[in-house]
């Protein structure tokens, strides 16, 4: 392989975006935020009428809303869905759900406290996914900077509610009787 000169003329020019590789990208991460939005789901439903779910709500929805927004890009990047990366996704989440837990014939708080943190994760997998097309809208114009911003932040304040979420959970799950 031949490195360009700085100054030659094809170093210049922005390189083209990789679409088959960007077509990968995009539908794991949709793999992971149907994962994501099912679990949350699923953790409201668990959790219904607590303190704990009504502070995870709002976050719930932005996640399902952030689901939305990938489409929508992928969409306005000419991206196809491949469905079985989604239903994969879905395998995932509902595989997930049985691990142990300690507890056979009640909700266990350690599920709880697993479940936030692959939330967490999760939350931290679509952050890196915003900046990494936050990064690519400098040379492709179909991506809308300010939008990525916003869900760059929107990302990091879920990400710090589900922390603090989290926190709050080892207390319950590891506290003495």
């Amino acid at each position: 392989m031949t490195e360009q000169r700085a100054d030659s003329p094809d170093a210049r020019r922005a390189p083209a975006t990789d679409m088959s590789l960007l077509g990968i990208y995009l539908n794991d991460h949709l793999a992971g935020a149907t994962a994501g939005t099912a679990r949350v789901r699923y953790l409201l439903r668990s959790c219904g009428g607590s303190p704990l779910a009504d502070a995870l709500a709002p976050v719930a929805t932005e996640i399902a809303d952030d689901r939305t927004s990938l489409l929508h890009l992928m969409r306005r990047l000419d991206v196809p869905v491949r469905r079985y990366k989604v239903y994969a996704g879905r395998a995932a989440e509902q595989v997930g759900r049985l691990k142990s837990n300690g507890s056979l014939v009640r909700r266990s708080p350690l599920s709880t406290l697993w479940e936030l943190e692959a939330l967490a994760l999760g939350v931290e997998g679509k952050l890196a996914g915003w900046e990494t097309l936050r990064d690519l809208a400098a040379t492709d114009g179909r991506l809308d900077r300010r939008q990525l911003d916003e869900l760059i932040e929107r990302a990091r304040r879920q990400h710090a509610t589900l922390e603090a979420l989290r926190h709050k959970q080892v207390g319950v799950a590891f506290r003495q009787a």
